[in-house]
């Protein structure tokens, strides 16, 4: 494998990491009561704090944006004081890591809040929560125009709160048919205010969200996961292909960490986007790129060689190997991944 990939990587004046690995969020609903981080997760991220940079499990900003059993937030002081020992446990270890911001929109469900499921649009999730089968999703009710201005404040408030708990910076989850790729696709929003109907309207919230976070907490601290190609929880619509490039544009022209492609397996080809979601970003974007989906180090090695994109992210395989960047450093084998390993954090 090429060595590079080991070799530590300025991300900006303020963070270099340890090496060109990134661990990707992977959720894994084992917060305890009060949606409060463990001391159990702390190890967790711990034994992974040789990776160069780690995302972590997307956490919830506020109540509402909950979607899934025993997911963490990061709005309360019982869950800042929970992520503290998390940070702690990576600090120490050497490592970095980022917290992922999240609301999930429409795939919200009332049997967690208690609340109504807000999105974009009232276009419903054909679909029953994973985890929990037995809970269908609901048609959501369109945010008003104060509620999303709210949700700006809030996701600002959130990764205050990520500095608070010693995180060395956030990463807006903007992907994966959540609540802020929800208003860049075709098929969830519909809206006709200055919210909707044109690429620059459907790209208006990210980019709220973008600049009031950076705005915070800085933009060298602030990176964004985008799905510009839709794979999950959406369908794909070749307008889309428009919100993203003025989107993209506008990132472009902004000081961020990184960008992050949101895609499962990244051998997808999308037609909109004449090919794979990583390399449109790479065309589009002049800044850090992180590159996912069913990735070797090989593959990351190879990639990252051709400039495809910058830093290579690493999902369950890192389940399976919290060693992961030893292993690959001694050329071992890895374990392999499998289902059975998502019932404990190992």
């Amino acid at each position: 494998m090429n060595t590079s990939l080991l070799q530590p990587f300025a991300l900006n004046d303020t963070l270099t990491l340890a090496n060109r690995f990134v661990m990707a969020p992977l959720t894994r609903c084992m917060a305890g009561p009060g949606l409060v981080p463990t001391e159990q997760m702390a190890a967790y991220y711990g034994r992974r704090a040789d990776v160069g940079l780690i995302v972590s499990e997307a956490v919830i900003i506020r109540p509402d944006g909950q979607g899934y059993p025993n997911t963490p937030g990061l709005y309360s002081p019982e869950q800042i004081q929970g992520w503290r020992k998390v940070t702690d446990a990576v600090h120490a270890g050497g490592g970095k890591i980022f917290a992922q911001l999240w609301h999930v929109g429409r795939l919200s469900h009332p049997f967690f809040h208690h609340a109504e499921v807000l999105a974009p649009s009232a276009v419903a999730f054909e679909g029953t929560v994973p985890r929990m089968r037995e809970l269908s999703y609901q048609t959501p009710r369109a945010l008003t125009s104060a509620e999303i201005a709210q949700l700006v404040r809030d996701y600002a408030q959130a990764a205050a709160n990520a500095i608070d708990a010693g995180f060395d910076g956030v990463e807006i989850h903007g992907a994966n048919g959540y609540l802020i790729d929800q208003f860049l696709h075709h098929d969830t929003n519909l809206r006709t205010d200055e919210y909707g109907g044109s690429p620059t309207n459907m790209a208006r919230f990210a980019l709220e969200v973008v600049d009031a976070i950076a705005a915070r907490i800085g933009g060298e601290r602030t990176g964004l996961r985008l799905s510009p190609g839709a794979y999950v929880h959406l369908n794909g619509d070749a307008r889309d292909r428009a919100v993203f490039d003025h989107l993209v544009g506008e990132l472009d022209r902004r000081t961020l960490a990184y960008l992050h492609v949101g895609i499962f397996d990244d051998t997808l080809s999308f037609d909109y986007l004449g090919g794979r979601a990583s390399d449109y970003l790479r065309a589009h974007y002049h800044g850090t790129l992180i590159g996912v989906g069913q990735l070797s180090a090989e593959s990351a090695a190879e990639a990252i060689h051709a400039g495809r994109f910058d830093l290579a992210a690493i999902g369950r395989p890192l389940i399976a190997n919290p060693d992961y960047i030893r292993r690959v450093r001694d050329g071992a084998e890895l374990v392999p991944y499998s289902e059975a390993m998502l019932a404990e954090l190992i």
